[in-house]
């Protein structure tokens, strides 16, 4: 608004006026016959009447543009010269207390980043004591990191985590489901435990392509969270799942592996044939006439669709 109002008055410069020296401030437009006591200022190269400013207005101006930032520049907003702003000596204490408050503005960031670094890492431990008592049974998993290096302990433990998580961001399901795909399906006895479906030659190819690329760039659509849950409970549900269906299993360990494997492989055969289904679906989707009849059939599916969708939301609730 000042900067505005300090243009037009830059404008009004230009006219020949009675007296070119007279002082009008461009921030609260006040006179010098206003007030005798107030102290001027010249603080760029305007000329006119455009070049007088109060102290105290522009003071304030500049602490507007600054923003608690005191070594942020300020320019004219006119002639975009920057205003020569000092600061008195406070004395060597002072100077050393600001050096200090730079300092630690600027280390900040560094020393959070560390703290939260070190967070990640003391928890990675503590996941891979935990899953490893967890897995091998608690008194032998005690044992065995009681009787290993510390050194070795700190630098594995934190790996366990790190290759659960990173072992879930591969999705082996896709490869296996585009093998069979590719050289399974005319196989007649796959076709009634993976269905093929009947699509029409151009829209499977086109819809075959799509899903290719798709599985390409599947690392761009991976949910994190679900990624994260999934690789920290896998243990845990291993562990479960081995002592429901593997108690004739005596070692931990062995019973666990068990687990682990028989539910990968029952989750991964779900999510192909999800998949699959998924893909026939979509392959096998027309466009209809825009008829009457077609009209009629499609918004009553609609509205089909919306009723079950509120009665299962109220069931919910």
């Amino acid at each position: 608004m000042a900067s505005e109002d300090k243009v037009g008055a830059s404008a009004s410069a230009l006219q020949p006026t009675d007296d070119e020296n007279s002082k009008s401030c461009w921030v609260c437009f006040a006179t010098e016959a206003d007030d005798r006591l107030a102290a001027w200022v010249q603080p760029c190269k305007c000329i006119g009447t455009t070049k007088w400013v109060h102290q105290s207005c522009l003071q304030r101006w500049v602490d507007e543009k600054q923003r608690g930032n005191i070594t942020r520049k300020v320019l004219c907003p006119q002639c975009k010269a920057e205003y020569i702003v000092v600061f008195p000596s406070m004395g060597a204490f002072v100077a050393l207390l600001d050096a200090l408050e730079e300092i630690t503005h600027k280390i900040s960031p560094f020393i959070a980043g560390g703290v939260l670094l070190g967070s990640i890492y003391w928890i990675a431990i503590t996941y891979g004591a935990v899953t490893v008592m967890q897995v091998v049974g608690h008194r032998e998993g005690l044992e065995m990191m009681e009787s290993a290096d510390p050194l070795v302990l700190l630098v594995l433990l934190p790996t366990i985590p790190v290759t659960l998580i990173s072992a879930k961001m591969y999705n082996w399901e896709d490869s296996v489901l585009l093998f069979l795909r590719k050289y399974c399906a005319k196989i007649p006895a796959l076709a009634y435990i993976l269905p093929f479906g009947n699509v029409e030659g151009d829209r499977g190819a086109i819809v075959s392509g799509q899903h290719n690329n798709t599985n390409q760039t599947t690392t761009h659509h991976l949910s994190p969270t679900r990624i994260f849950c999934s690789a920290l409970l896998l243990p845990t549900i291993s562990t479960i799942i081995g002592k429901i269906f593997f108690r004739s299993v005596q070692n931990n360990l062995h019973r666990t592996i068990l687990g682990g494997l028989t539910y990968i492989t029952i989750k991964g055969a779900l999510k192909i044939y999800h998949k699959q289904m998924l893909y026939i679906r979509h392959s096998s989707r027309k466009i209809l006439d825009y008829t009457e009849t077609n009209l009629k059939l499609y918004r009553s599916n609609i509205s089909s669709n919306e009723a079950v969708s509120n009665n299962d939301s109220e069931q919910v609730i």
